[in-house]
């Protein structure tokens, strides 16, 4: 009866609109990085947690009054609710009964409920005791007042900050991503210094004249030291001391070097990471997308254009200096393969692009482009640059909506120049954004005989039209 109820309660939860639309809200407001109302969450905590901790050292030399009670169980409460709530998203209880169900009736055996709750505890104990979680917790502690001795972990709260800035999340990010080699260079350390502070001690004891009393001194002495601090309130009188001295200044320069070099290089690693992630974040919050594969000449005439009229465009370039001279501009770029699946997906082909402009001066790419851009999104206007009159149909099969031939536009604008010197000039005007020429659209009735007539084939100079 209880497995059953159990199951019951499981589907019943996964089916539900409301618990699964109430679970992503918490989600989103309390892990998602790409939501938009995390930071604003993330702010008020923040105020939250010094505003908390402020009190808290205020009370430690004066009276605590009543307002200043209620505020603290104000926080306390909020402390409390977002511990528990982080628990409760951790992980979802009912698709891990399930999937343990699913499990046993493919497997053709027994339904033991016992198992899935012994899983379940183990997958929240997993959570209790993650680091973040310990410090959620311990963050609660000061508040207990008659016990003072728990003001220790007030240290805690200012820890809980880690959790709301990002920027402290990437260098967590980056110790955690090299910690073998910072593993190796703090075991190396710590030899270095023990042997330091054992000899330090063997030549500066008070027996041999020294100012080391006991081997805490040592260990106080090779810290300082090799960290090149030297506050000089021990200072070595002998020559086997200045020599330890001397021999461990050189080997601390070379373990902050070596130190300084690990973390340069994984904030070189995390940094395109972080940046990547940024562009990914400005790309979903954008709306009618046009993707522009190429920032050669013709791409950077259309980006201008583009942002002028203030529409939304990316940028996809595989040349390194085209990419950092859109940067420098300030538009959203991707380094990347344009013809690559997982970078159109990325650029929003599939999530609010209107237009994909293939404007490389390789005719092959702008074809491998428009093949996989017609791929991934088949409703999509697609417009390509060629740059052969050759491949201009094959462009068209690949499922280009539309072909633009440079030079033949060029060409044409030079005859029509010569032909039709006037008409040239209003093009000019046209295409260079003057003010003193202005397009409007002319309406015109279902019966007018320029009704289903191109420009060309259309008689400007028929008396009907005038």
């Amino acid at each position: 009866m209880l497995t059953r109820l159990t199951l019951y309660i499981a589907y019943s939860l996964k089916t539900s609109t409301r618990y699964q639309s109430l679970k992503r809200f918490f989600y989103n407001l309390l892990k998602n990085p790409q939501s938009k109302i995390k930071p604003y969450f993330d702010i008020f905590m923040i105020l939250l947690v010094i505003s908390s901790v402020s009190l808290l050292l205020y009370e430690i030399e004066h009276k605590t009054s009543e307002w200043a009670i209620l505020f603290e169980n104000f926080v306390v409460t909020v402390f409390i609710c977002e511990y528990l709530l982080r628990g409760w998203i951790y992980s979802d209880i009912h698709n891990l009964i399930i999937k343990q169900h699913e499990k046993t009736e493919y497997l053709g055996s027994t339904f033991h409920l016992h198992k899935v709750v012994k899983l379940i505890i183990t997958n929240k104990l997993s959570y209790l005791f993650s680091p973040s979680a310990i410090i959620d917790l311990l963050a609660i502690l000061p508040s207990y007042r008659p016990l003072r001795i728990l003001r220790i972990f007030l240290i805690f709260r200012l820890f809980k900050l880690f959790r709301y800035s990002q920027s402290i999340q990437m260098f967590t990010g980056v110790l955690k991503n090299k910690r073998f080699e910072l593993t190796t260079l703090a075991i190396f350390m710590g030899f270095l210094i023990f042997i330091a502070s054992t000899a330090i001690y063997m030549f500066e004891n008070q027996n041999m004249g020294g100012q080391v009393t006991d081997l805490y001194d040592a260990f106080y002495w090779a810290i300082v030291t090799v960290s090149t601090v030297g506050y000089g309130d021990i200072t070595p009188v002998t020559t086997g001391g200045r020599l330890v001295t001397s021999a461990l200044i050189i080997t601390g320069l070379g373990v902050l070097a070596f130190f300084t070099s690990i973390i340069v290089a994984a904030f070189n690693e995390k940094m395109s990471e972080f940046q990547e992630e940024r562009v990914k974040a400005r790309i979903e919050k954008l709306t009618d997308t046009t993707i522009l594969c190429g920032f050669g000449r013709v791409g950077q005439d259309i980006a201008l254009q583009l942002h002028a009229n203030k529409h939304h465009f990316v940028i996809i370039d595989n040349n390194e200096q085209h990419i950092t001279l859109a940067k420098q501009q300030g538009y959203v770029t991707l380094f990347a393969d344009a013809s690559r699946n997982s970078i159109l997906e990325r650029a929003g082909i599939n999530n609010g692009a209107k237009a994909v402009l293939c404007t490389t001066n390789n005719d092959i790419t702008n074809v491998y482009i428009t093949l996989t851009s017609r791929y991934l999104n088949p409703d999509i206007t697609i417009i390509s640059r060629a740059n052969h009159e050759e491949n201009a149909k094959k462009m068209l099969q690949a499922g280009a909506s539309y072909i633009v031939q440079s030079f033949n536009i060029a060409g044409l604008l030079a005859a029509e120049y010569i032909g039709h010197p006037v008409a040239f000039e209003a093009i000019h005007g046209i295409l260079h954004g003057q003010k003193d020429i202005q397009m409007e659209a002319l309406n015109i009735c279902g019966d007018c005989y320029l009704t289903g007539l191109s420009i060309e084939e259309a008689n400007f100079n028929q008396p009907e039209f005038v």
